[in-house]
């Protein structure tokens, strides 16, 4: 038997031992899409500092980003992400549907069907637009050059694909005539980069284009940092894309992360994480934070997914699954 002083030894020592081990450091990674790389350096930031205010834990948050469709596949295929946050349901749907990796219900965790922000897609172009680009018909013209992300690896690209075929739809159209717009509008789009941010650089940097077609907030980050080189340009109407976020069930349960991963994805839906999303220009869903910031985003004619396709499961499978509309009309 233990002696009464090797007992009281041991006491003193777990004393110690415990506070300590409450308080481990964690590490989380946040697989996410292309062009979220500035918004999570400051997002993260304001994260760690409430989450050491909060439990006295110091938080590791680790990024990957790239085009969301390659993101998801990745993490659906063993990438050990505690979080994924897309700008798309479907490319969290594939970590139910091909590994089991969440609840099918996923989006009723959260309010918004789980999407803390939203977008639109919007027209960047050089400065002055010497093309005079003003609505989706112009950038069917000839001799106008449309840069897009492929919409097989991006959502980026592939909202831009459905904002177009919406277009024509909205205006009276049927999918006839939709296909053959976007067919005409891809006949203009010089290179398919993978992802939004590859797209950028291929028009902001490498000069390529007229025009780039990609998120509000991109563009807006785009034109603050270079402003005297590039204009915005509002379409008449554009599709409202959503930026869903979730825990990976599987892979907090094994990291045993599921207390502080769930913390975060909740604090992009606070006031000071929808702050933060207004400063780098993604419309918030929170309304005082939106009421406040109302002036700051241009109202625009905005139709879902879900209103002009039926939804993302039958966007999907018809326009961007192999041997979908996409392969059709794209032929490089």
């Amino acid at each position: 038997m233990f002696s009464k002083r090797i007992i009281a030894r041991l006491v003193v020592f777990f004393s110690f031992l415990l506070p300590a081990l409450a308080q481990a450091d964690a590490t989380l990674l946040n697989v996410s899409y292309d062009v979220t790389r500035e918004f999570y350096k400051d997002f993260n930031t304001s994260f760690i500092k409430y989450w050491k205010t909060k439990t006295g834990e110091t938080v590791t948050i680790n990024q990957s980003h790239g085009g969301s469709s390659k993101q998801a596949r990745s993490v659906a295929d063993g990438l050990e992400a505690d979080i994924i946050s897309m700008n798309q349901a479907p490319d969290i749907d594939i970590l139910y549907e091909r590994s089991k990796l969440i609840p099918k219900d996923w989006q009723k965790r959260l309010p918004h069907a789980s999407s803390a922000t939203n977008s639109t897609t919007v027209f960047l172009v050089r400065k002055g637009n010497p093309k005079n680009i003003r609505d989706w018909d112009d950038l069917i013209k000839p001799g106008i050059s449309v840069v897009i992300p492929n919409p097989k690896t991006s959502g980026n690209g592939k909202y831009s694909y459905l904002a177009a075929w919406g277009y024509v739809i909205k205006k009276g159209g049927d999918d006839a005539k939709a296909k053959d717009f976007v067919t005409r509008l891809f006949k203009n789009v010089p290179v398919l980069d993978t992802g939004g941010r590859g797209a950028t650089t291929t028009f902001a940097q490498r000069d390529i284009g007229d025009t780039l077609l990609t998120f509000e907030n991109e563009v807006n980050l785009i034109k603050k940092e270079l402003g005297d080189k590039f204009d915005v340009v509002y379409p008449s109407t554009s599709i409202l894309a959503e930026n869903p976020i979730t825990v990976v069930d599987k892979f907090v349960k094994k990291h045993k992360t599921q207390t502080v991963a769930q913390a975060y994805v909740e604090y992009h839906f606070s006031e000071a994480g929808q702050e933060i999303a207004v400063h780098h220009y993604l419309r918030p869903t929170l309304d005082i934070v939106a009421n406040k910031y109302k002036d700051r985003f241009k109202s625009i004619d905005l139709f879902s997914v879900d209103e002009v396709f039926g939804g993302w499961a039958k966007a999907q499978k018809t326009h961007f699954a192999d041997g979908g509309v996409f392969d059709q009309i794209y032929q490089k």
